[in-house]
């Protein structure tokens, strides 16, 4: 409670001037608190170009060490220019304010990118330090050390750049042997030597490194406790575990920056060359879909099953499929007995689209002879079905379909940072095993009825297998556990060719992923069920598709 009394309002004008230039700044939304400082957004006027402002009330400097430490920091930070360092810009001050007027960084911290992951793939992390040890070892060679490298400090730009941030704590040493006697820093990333006030220098930035690739790993700092005074005593007696998923070589990478002699902790230049980062695949960028959801890896760079799963000994799926026999009968014939439900291709504004739906599912039928024929002609409406799509949308919506556990797939927190996905060919084959779709970029998919899946990427090659829990693994077709998998792979490869034989695509396009999105990751189904007038599917990237079905009679 005294905390809020305390606190310093802050009423920043809605237009800030430096009163050295003159230059002006429309005060934006807020991004942020730290500190003693508020971060607004700050635009330019006028150029229109945004920065971050980092605005310090003057009313919160009350004695001469906070102004010095203040002072220090924009020294600090305008001597310093590196790819992966915020930019400073400019400085200056009003009768209530200091402005520091920053590089905008407009994906905003790791932390916050922490909390919607937990936790990471291994080319993301060797991405992300890889980033964060270059720009400290242009801080180390100019003598500075940070301080403070931590989550919350650490930033991501529209090209998903990391930016260390924050300079507040950080201080220059004349030479290797000056040591820093201060207690300073953020308790779970904190030194052991800066605990015990032994002195300190350049390798408390290597420790905090250490703690931040752990973190990424396992989605919580190596010596976090309920109690502060647990973690200090932890953060001391160097006391840690680093869980056996975690692989070998990152383990060890790990415990050489997390060393409790900071004379034996390697330079940020050790850890540039570790064969951790030289000799495994780094990404030369990472897609905007990694703010909310882990990357799938096209490339054949695959996070493969654990060796047990390929074994007698793997860990069970959970229920036993039962659905799926021994493939020794001939899929083929075994479609011709029923018929597919085929998809149509989706209303757009041409003239001609219902015309041309009927000719699909006609040309369908035509091309797959063993297709029961149809009972009679569609009928269709001027508004292209629009109405009753509607009517069928809402239905969907007032069912209000009940939470599963595992809650909102993490694909579907920020829809803005996956691509645009579709459904364009499905076969319904749910009597026996389940529903076979394919994508709009080719790649192809079942549902299993034991509620296992199946994703052939598009590349022909690449495979993802998810366990009912959700699980999922990466695969090849060339490397995958026979016993498990033989019998799905088969079927998928069934579904794929009859429907690349015997279906057209809805959709006119086909989607086009950017270079820079060279990991990311396709939605698949998790869910879909029927009306009598639509096929309804739900991606887990929180797309909802709903397809008409045209009757025939």
């Amino acid at each position: 409670m005294s905390n809020k009394r305390n606190e310093v309002r802050y009423d920043v004008p809605d237009i800030v001037v430096d009163p050295g230039t003159k230059k002006r700044y429309r005060k934006g939304k807020f991004l942020g608190r730290g500190g003693f400082a508020r971060c607004y957004e700050l635009t330019e006027i006028p150029s229109e170009k945004i920065y971050a402002g980092k605005v310090i009330a003057k009313s919160q400097i009350k004695n001469s060490d906070q102004k010095q430490k203040m002072s220090q920091e924009i020294e600090i930070h305008r001597s310093i220019s590196h790819k992966h360092i915020v930019a400073f810009h400019t400085y200056f001050e009003d009768p209530n304010y200091i402005y520091i007027i920053l590089e905008l960084c407009s994906k905003r911290s790791l932390m916050e990118m922490h909390k919607r992951r937990k936790v990471f793939t291994e080319p993301e992390v060797r991405y992300i330090v890889t980033q964060i040890a270059l720009a400290c070892q242009y801080l180390h060679t100019n003598k500075i050390v940070h301080r403070d490298l931590k989550l919350g400090n650490l930033f991501l730009n529209e090209d998903m750049d990391v930016k260390v941030g924050d300079f507040g704590l950080a201080t220059k040493i004349s030479n290797e042997k000056d040591r820093k006697l201060t207690l300073c820093g953020t308790p779970n990333y904190i030194a052991p030597e800066v605990l015990m006030k032994k002195g300190h220098g350049f390798e408390v930035d290597v420790w905090s490194l250490g703690c931040i690739v752990y973190t990424l790993f396992v989605g919580k700092p190596p010596f976090e406790t309920n109690d502060l005074k647990d973690t200090y005593k932890k953060i001391k007696n160097n006391d840690y575990e680093i869980p056996n998923y975690v692989p070998e070589d990152a383990r060890d990478f790990i415990r050489q920056m997390l060393k409790a002699d900071p004379s034996e902790r390697p330079w940020m230049i050790d850890i540039l060359n570790d064969p951790y980062l030289t000799k495994n695949y780094v990404p030369s960028r990472l897609p905007l879909s990694c703010l909310t959801t882990a990357p799938r890896y096209n490339n054949g760079r695959l996070s493969i099953m654990p060796t047990e799963f390929y074994g007698s000994s793997r860990r069970p799926l959970g229920e036993k499929n039962t659905e799926v026999p021994a493939v020794k009968i001939n899929i083929e014939n075994a479609m011709e007995n029923k018929a597919p439900t085929a998809p149509d291709k989706p209303a757009t504004n041409g003239q001609n689209n219902n015309n041309q739906a009927a000719q699909n599912y006609a040309n369908n039928a035509h091309q797959a002879n063993q297709l029961p024929k149809p009972n009679g002609a569609a009928v269709f409406s001027k508004d292209y079905n629009l109405k009753e799509l509607s009517e069928q949308l809402h239905i969907v919506v007032a069912a209000r379909a009940g939470e599963k556990e595992e809650g909102v797939p993490d694909d579907a927190e920020d829809p803005a940072a996956t691509p645009l996905v579709w459904i364009s060919k499905w076969v319904d084959y749910t009597d026996r095993y389940g529903i076979g779709y394919q994508l709009c970029d080719n790649s192809v998919g079942i549902l299993f009825n034991d509620i296992t899946r199946l994703v052939l990427l598009a590349d022909g090659v690449n495979l993802q297998y998810i366990e009912r829990d959700g699980t999922e693994y990466y695969l090849t077709l060339d490397c995958y556990p026979t016993d498990l998998l033989k019998k799905k792979i088969t079927l998928l490869k069934y579904f794929r060719n009859y429907m690349n034989e015997h279906l057209l695509k809805c959709g006119d396009k086909k989607i086009d992923l950017e270079e820079k999105d060279e990991l990311t990751r396709l939605p698949y189904l998790n869910n879909w069920f029927r009306t009598r007038n639509a096929i309804i599917f739900h991606l887990t990237n929180g797309t909802v598709q709903v397809s008409k079905i045209y009757a025939y009679w």
